[in-house]
């Protein structure tokens, strides 16, 4: 059985299909536009970088080319084991098996932390993010990207799968933690079909999979999202 921390909330997608979520993470956004938006807003080029829900590290190697340290935070303790053997030879990137609710690190200890795609649910994030305070330095910033699903085919996959999701009630939680937002037009794109169709049957349920997959043609998917971001 996996080793799970205590508190975690499961992510369906990549604890169950680690090998199909890693081609999902290879097609999206090939054109770098979310590091892009958060590197205007707070750049990282020798910073502390906190990577919260870090999976198998895919993201780790490419924060550790510019920041001076690189810390990757996952619940899930065998994809933390995949994100260590990942970056065994960077020296500079440390993995944590916890979660957001319980940061194993000091207080005022980062510079930019950052969540791809584990925020979304809003509401009950709130442990996460008083943890943020504590360990983020003032003059730091955190950054959430996550799926806008009032947009788009993706967004409407992604209500009916997940049919009690409020979008609504989750930008009124933001507004009111004094989180700033900016749109991202994302896009995934593939190498392969097959790819594609196994990305959305992880990502969806398995009759709006089905319909995605014909709603698809070729290997690309619009993917829209949402920056948000908080100076501290």
């Amino acid at each position: 059985m996996p080793r799970i921390a205590r508190g975690a909330i499961p992510s369906p997608n990549i604890w169950n299909a680690p090998q199909v979520y890693e081609l999902e993470n290879r097609a999206v956004d090939p054109q770098g536009a979310a590091d892009a938006a958060m590197r205007e807003l707070r750049p990282w080029a020798g910073a502390t970088v906190l990577d919260i829900g870090c999976g198998t590290g895919f993201h780790l190697p490419v924060l550790a080319a510019e920041a001076a340290h690189v810390i990757g935070v996952e619940p899930h303790g065998d994809l933390a084991g995949l994100a260590r053997r990942r970056c065994a030879d960077l020296a500079h990137v440390t993995v944590h098996a916890a979660t957001a609710q319980d940061l194993p690190l000091p207080d005022a200890s980062v510079d930019v932390a950052m969540a791809r795609w584990a925020y979304f649910f809003g509401p009950g994030c709130e442990p996460g993010l008083r943890e943020l305070s504590r360990v983020v330095r003032r003059g730091g910033a955190a950054f959430v990207i996550d799926l806008d699903a009032t947009r788009g085919s993706f967004g409407r996959w992604f209500s009916r799968t997940v049919p009690s999701y409020s979008a609504r009630e989750v930008e009124t939680f933001w507004d009111r933690q004094g989180w700033l937002r900016r749109p991202l037009d994302l896009t995934m794109t593939f190498e392969r079909r097959t790819d594609l169709e196994a990305v959305l049957r992880i990502e969806f349920a398995p009759d709006v999979a089905e319909q995605a997959i014909a709603e698809t043609s070729g290997l690309e998917i619009f993917y829209p999202n949402v920056l948000r971001w908080r100076y501290f």
